[in-house]
């Protein structure tokens, strides 16, 4: 490696970079393709309904990198306190006008900060992680750890082949490394959101913090 490129994993300063959602120009075809199945009455809850498993009611959740607004919109059914964030502008526009009075703000997961928690649970679905900005992946999931609550966990979800164009080719073994250099611990692996067997197709995460000898 030389002395200009970052190690896997590493902290990239994020005001100059771009995330490979925003190289990609996903906007329009992801925002339409969901609206329709919205119009259509089709099932787009099953991140949702798994978030709401790991809560009590009237938890406070964090969506992380929330798109169009599905999960949100689902866990504020349920009677959950939700903060959406998204730094798409265009999905931004479009989940409000999707769900009027969704609580959805134009924010990249890097610009949270501790004053922002606490959060019983952090959800980072649909391919979130393997659209950020490249090498910026640890730096996320410290700053997404650092808003949780005391036995706040995240929830993570994201394809591991057959991934979308211009998204990461992330490895679980590349994100459990990153997981375990963020502090965090792999409370439960999955390969769908109904909780069938991990495979090598797509990949689910329960995190919670890693406890540190200062802990015990």
């Amino acid at each position: 490696m030389n002395g200009t490129t970052p190690a896997h994993g590493d902290t990239i300063p994020t005001a100059t970079r771009r995330t490979r959602w925003q190289e990609a120009g996903n906007s329009e075809s992801f925002g339409k393709r969901f609206a329709d199945l919205v119009c259509a009455g089709e099932d787009i809850d099953g991140e949702a309904r798994l978030a709401d498993t790991l809560l009590p009611r009237g938890a406070r959740v964090l969506d992380a990198g929330a798109g169009m607004g599905r999960v949100t919109a689902a866990l504020l059914r349920r009677g959950h306190d939700v903060v959406a964030i998204e730094p798409d502008g265009a999905l931004v526009r479009q989940a409000r006008e999707t769900y009027p009075g969704l609580p959805i703000e134009e924010r990249d997961i890097l610009g949270l900060g501790p004053d922002d928690g606490p959060f019983d649970l952090v959800v980072c679905v649909g391919n979130v992680m393997i659209y950020l900005a490249e090498g910026t992946e640890r730096e996320a999931l410290r700053t997404m750890r650092a808003v949780l609550g005391e036995n706040g966990r995240i929830l993570v979800g994201f394809h591991l082949h057959d991934r979308p164009p211009h998204a990461h080719a992330y490895t679980a073994a590349e994100f459990e490394a990153d997981l375990a250099a963020a502090g965090l611990h792999v409370d439960l692996r999955a390969g769908t959101y109904q909780l069938h067997p991990a495979n090598e197709a797509y990949g689910v995460w329960v995190l919670s913090r890693a406890q540190s000898a200062s802990d015990t």
